[in-house]
């Protein structure tokens, strides 16, 4: 069965000029544009030590930039794409400096609050940027052949998907997250929520319940429950748990679909046993034939594969104004709205006990 599992790839890739050198540009961008043999044309960091980590272990970056404005005046001349990749509460401010029509890749999450993903997309269409958001997870070489699956039919009709993921995730990895009013569905299920919008578009009703964890009493919510509902037969949940610290053995990370002909079940080793990782696993079956569940061999993972198909998306825009972009602003935005009913669905609580009678 040819299933396809890679991106498009521009035919001209235009130099990159990243702003922000902090752990996802060493274990996932950096990765990504190496293994794609794309040209970083300079880095900037607030921290110059972490730019020179970045040139030191990555030759494809060409030049450290120790003034931001520098790297944006030269970079815009080169028509480089500016790979924008900082906390979400400084996007706004960066964006204001690069100039009209810049290209752009912005990291997720799109802002803090929906007030904040509105004014990026603001900025973005005032200033006529080509500007897209970094939601990577979809473009997955996994997620890219369970899309091919659904697009040739062979799932039949989609009705049914599952994310769950049961993990001892090391927050403190990103000291910045403590003390956030929002956490683990604004910067982890933003991804799961935005994959399942690629697959089903945007939910007709939300239901969330948000939670802390006792042992991480510094973090906002850590354990999500999330349904989505499309109409009387088709529904998509998100379960997660982000605490289980009892051993790897039984942790779960694993995105299910389920159709009238057949079903696909990936396992996204990235999550288990996380940084280390463990390798991911595509699994499908087609009820024509009777065959049971069959692998599919996999061509990468999430990091750093994933990474290649934001960045490619973009660049492809670029040489084709009229080409579709997956991860646009306009589509993060929707993601964005999709996070805000989360948040809204489970401050509005469920029914009391002791109103059932």
């Amino acid at each position: 069965m040819e299933i396809n599992q890679h991106s498009l790839l521009p035919t001209s890739p235009r130099p990159i000029a990243i702003i922000g050198a902090g752990g996802i540009v060493m274990e996932a961008h950096l990765p990504a544009y190496s293994l794609a043999g794309w040209q970083v044309m300079g880095i900037f960091d607030l921290d110059q030590s972490k730019a020179e980590a970045a040139v030191s272990k990555f030759p494809i970056v060409s030049k450290i930039f120790s003034d931001l404005g520098d790297l944006i005046k030269i970079a815009f001349k080169q028509q480089a794409v500016f790979d924008l990749a900082v906390p979400a509460d400084q996007i706004s401010r960066i964006l204001q400096q690069l100039p009209n029509g810049s290209a752009v890749l912005i990291q997720k999450p799109m802002g803090e609050t929906l007030a904040e993903a509105a004014e990026i997309h603001e900025i973005c269409q005032r200033k006529k940027l080509i500007a897209a958001v970094n939601f990577q997870l979809k473009f997955a070489p996994y997620m890219l052949a369970a899309k091919d699956m659904v697009q040739k039919d062979l799932l039949g009709d989609v009705y049914d998907l599952e994310l769950k993921v049961c993990v001892n995730t090391p927050w403190n990895l990103w000291g910045f997250l403590k003390g956030k009013p929002r956490m683990e569905v604004l910067y982890h299920s933003v991804h799961y929520l935005d994959l399942i919008r690629s697959f089903l578009g945007n939910p007709i009703t939300v239901h969330a319940s948000l939670s802390r964890h006792p042992k991480m009493q510094d973090l906002a919510d850590t354990r999500s429950s999330i349904i989505l509902n499309y109409d009387e037969f088709t529904q998509a949940r998100i379960l997660t748990n982000h605490g289980h610290e009892f051993g790897v053995k039984n942790q779960e990370s694993y995105f299910k679909i389920e159709g009238t002909k057949g079903a696909i079940k990936i396992t996204i080793g990235l999550s288990l046993d996380y940084p280390k990782g463990q390798p991911p696993k595509m699994e499908y079956c087609l009820l024509e034939g009777n065959e049971g569940w069959k692998d599919i061999p996999l061509s990468g993972g999430w990091f750093p594969n994933a990474f290649i198909g934001t960045m490619a998306a973009l660049q492809i825009k670029l040489e084709n104004p009229g080409a579709h972009l997956l991860n646009s602003t306009a589509d993060a935005f929707q993601t964005m709205k999709l996070v805000e009913k989360v948040y809204q669905a489970s401050q509005s609580g469920g029914t009391s006990f002791e109103k059932i009678s």
